[in-house]
């Protein structure tokens, strides 16, 4: 470090001055923070870990004084490449990872403020004790300014929001030569006393300001719940069948995941603890995962929930159903959340978060797997998502064993003609929750009209007048 550091350039020996040396890291130990979970790898100019807001604050003060662009990362799980360092070595990375002093919970108020370093498992390991949890659920174990950044959705977004509609205040450091701190909100559910200007830094991917603390609102945790796997009559009888719980159980559906059977056998082929649920038959071509929540105690309510679950599915029976599983709800969930890695496995997964109107999410996955299968019929589909609210991963994999080797090119025409489906014929989103990153700029640039693009440059400007944090440039450019 000592010879790295009387090399480096005089804004580097600056932050180690603010940060000390356990504060910097530069050379080969930055190599985890310059590799995306997805997408991107660059290199930084160095990375740099504050302890304390007083020190962000410092570091800020710095990298403005210097011109040198700041790129805040939390865990670095996002998978649009918007925490990851560019090519140029220019950037200096501010990770989050030791802000992670605070997690003051108020149970009576059902609510946390927390550093935005502290892990969402973290996060929800404190709570615990208390009776209380941050429902967001995720494949990744993300840091909560990452989520904010990001505003992380998740498989209960049906039952609970996502991160935007459970926040209640953000503390956040601007990018300007004074580096003041911003609090927006309080521990309030009720605040009108002006426009939520923390909002302006949810879902921005870190762009326009580092996030330094928040307070969330937070959630009993369920005494009951209950799953089921089900395999529908038919695409139509899926929005059937979810019309039908809301209807009869709307307030205890927590989750409504479909699951093609392409992405189940994935799972079940490449993850060796987990079983095939449907045994001895194979993964149907569809199944749907339900799941219901009660905070309530049955006691008191006289609800069991799997009764409940139980005699739905049984009234649903040749009607939307033709095959149940009522399993350890554990297992199913496993199962689930093991279609990334099962994905993964089978080559060079090409993806897709999209969301279209849920009315119409049937018919779009219907569309997108003939797409592939008719013009790109080298390619192998496994698609999930979250039918309720919409979304759906559709991935398309890049056979390891594909007689036709991986072709950059055609994965752009693969991701033109996907995105122009989402958005032009099913009036839909290129990004239904991973946000706006490097990875997918251009097609925020293509699909936004530039009125708005113009509206969310000039607010950024009013944060970051030398647009110098973060990765996206949301400006009005031409359309690529």
């Amino acid at each position: 470090m000592s010879r790295e550091l009387h090399a480096a350039p005089p804004v580097v020996q600056a932050l180690h001055a603010i940060v000390g040396e356990r504060g910097l890291l530069l050379g080969a130990d930055m190599a985890g923070y310059e590799q995306g979970a997805r997408y991107g790898q660059g290199q930084a100019l160095c990375v740099v870990r504050p302890a304390s807001v007083e020190e962000v604050q410092a570091v800020v003060r710095c990298c403005v004084a210097h011109g040198v662009p700041l790129l805040p990362q939390g865990a670095n799980t996002g998978l649009v490449g918007a925490s990851t360092p560019d090519a140029s070595g220019a950037q200096v990375v501010l990770s989050t990872s030791r802000l992670r002093g605070l997690c003051d919970i108020d149970a009576a108020n059902r609510s946390v403020t927390v550093d935005a370093g502290v892990t969402l498992q973290e996060l929800n390991e404190k709570l615990e004790p208390h009776g209380l949890w941050f429902p967001i659920d995720l494949g990744a174990d993300p840091t909560v300014g990452g989520m904010i950044a990001a505003n992380t959705g998740g498989t209960r977004l049906i039952r609970y929001g996502d991160v935007r509609h459970n926040l209640l205040a953000l503390q956040a450091v601007l990018p300007t030569p004074e580096a003041e701190v911003l609090e927006l909100g309080r521990a309030l559910r009720k605040d009108n006393t002006g426009p939520d200007l923390k909002q302006l830094f949810v879902g921005t991917s870190g762009a326009g300001a580092v996030i330094t603390r928040a307070t969330l609102e937070v959630h009993v945790r369920p005494q009951q719940s209950a799953t089921a796997l089900v395999v529908p009559t038919s695409d139509e009888a899926v929005l059937q069948l979810l019309q039908a719980l809301e209807r009869e159980l709307g307030d205890y559906l927590s989750a409504f995941e479909g699951l093609s059977g392409h992405a189940m056998q994935a799972a079940i082929d490449h993850v060796p603890d987990l079983r095939n649920p449907f045994a001895p038959e194979p993964a149907p071509d569809f199944a749907i995962l339900i799941e219901l929540e009660a905070a309530s105690s049955k006691a008191y309510t006289g609800l069991d929930l799997q009764e409940a679950l139980n005699q739905f599915l049984q009234d649903q029976f040749d009607q939307t159903i033709e095959n149940a599983i009522i399993g350890n709800g554990h297992e199913l969930w496993h199962l689930r959340h093991s279609i990334s890695e099962g994905a993964r496995a089978l080559g060079k997964p090409v993806a897709f978060d999209v969301s279209v109107p849920r009315s119409r999410i049937m018919a779009f996955c219907r569309e997108a797997r003939a797409v592939v299968a008719r013009e790109f019929p080298f390619l192998h589909v496994v698609d999930f998502g979250h039918i309720a609210d919409g979304g759906v991963h559709f991935n398309v994999i890049w056979l390891s064993d594909a007689a036709q080797p991986y072709d950059a090119a055609v994965v752009q025409r693969l991701r033109d003609r996907i995105y122009a489906m989402v958005v032009q014929d099913y009036a839909g989103s290129y990004s239904a929750e991973h946000g706006v990153g490097p990875h997918n700029l251009a097609y925020y640039r293509r699909y936004t009209a530039p009125a708005i693009r113009r509206l969310a440059q000039g607010l950024r400007r009013l944060t970051d007048p030398q647009q110098l944090c973060g990765t996206v440039d949301f400006g009005d450019h031409e359309a690529q």
